[in-house]
C-alpha cells in the first residue's frame, strides 16, 4: 500500500510539473503587463495632444479644421474601452489610435507653414516628447506582440493545451495595424525646409 501511495504521488507531481499551469499563469500576467504598457504609452500621447494643439493654435489659429481633427481623434481614442482579449474591441482600439496618428501627421504638415512656430521652444519640447512617445509606443507594442506570441505558443503546445482547455485559457488576439510601418514611424518635421509661399 505504501508503495502505491509513493507511486501515486510521483505520478501526480510529474503530471503537475508537466501540465504547464504555472507557465500559463506567468505568461498571462506578462501579456497583461505588456498590454498595460501599450495603453500607458497611448495615454501619454493623448495627454500631450492638448498642449500641442494649444501651442499650434497660438501660432496658426486659422488651421481650425486640422486642430479640431486632432482634438476629435484624441477624444474618440480616449473614450474606447478596450478588452485586449476581445479581437473586435482590440480592432476598434487600433483603428482609433490610427486616427490619432493620422491626425497628428496632418498637424505636423500644417506646422511646416509656420517657421515662427517651428522655432518656438515650447513647441519643440512638445514635439520631442511626442516623438519619444511614438518610439515608446512602438517598443511597448512589440513587447506585447512578443508576450502574446509566447503565450499563444504555450496554449497550443501539448500537454499544456489540455490544461489551458480545462482552465479556460485560449489564444489571445495580437495587435495588428494596417500600414503598421507607416504609423510606427514618428511624425517628422524638417526645420530646414523653407515655408511655402503664400497664395
Amino acid at each position: 500500500m505504501r508503495i502505491a501511495r509513493i507511486a501515486l504521488l510521483a505520478v501526480a507531481s510529474l503530471f503537475l510539473s508537466a501540465c504547464g499551469y504555472n507557465t500559463l499563469q506567468v505568461q498571462d500576467e506578462t501579456v497583461k503587463s505588456a498590454w498595460s504598457e501599450v495603453v500607458n504609452q497611448y495615454q501619454r500621447r493623448a495627454d500631450l495632444i492638448p498642449n500641442l494643439v494649444a501651442t499650434v493654435k497660438g501660432f496658426a489659429a486659422q488651421e481650425q479644421a486640422v486642430l479640431v481633427g486632432v482634438t476629435e481623434a484624441r477624444a474618440r481614442a480616449t473614450q474606447i474601452q478596450v478588452n485586449a482579449n476581445d479581437p473586435e474591441s482590440l480592432k476598434q482600439f487600433q483603428a482609433a489610435q490610427g486616427e490619432v496618428s493620422s491626425a497628428l501627421s496632418r498637424l505636423m504638415v500644417v506646422v511646416e507653414k509656420y517657421p515662427e512656430l517651428k522655432s518656438d521652444q515650447n513647441f519643440r519640447d512638445l514635439q520631442a516628447q511626442l516623438e519619444g512617445t511614438e518610439n515608446r509606443i512602438s517598443v511597448a507594442r512589440n513587447r506585447y506582440i512578443e508576450s502574446v506570441q509566447a503565450f499563444n505558443g504555450t496554449v497550443r503546445r501539448f500537454p499544456v493545451n489540455l490544461t489551458a482547455m480545462i482552465f479556460g485559457y485560449d489564444v489571445k488576439p495580437n495587435f495588428t495595424v494596417e500600414n503598421e510601418a507607416e504609423i510606427a514611424r514618428p511624425p517628422t518635421v524638417d526645420f530646414n525646409t523653407p515655408p511655402e509661399p503664400a497664395t
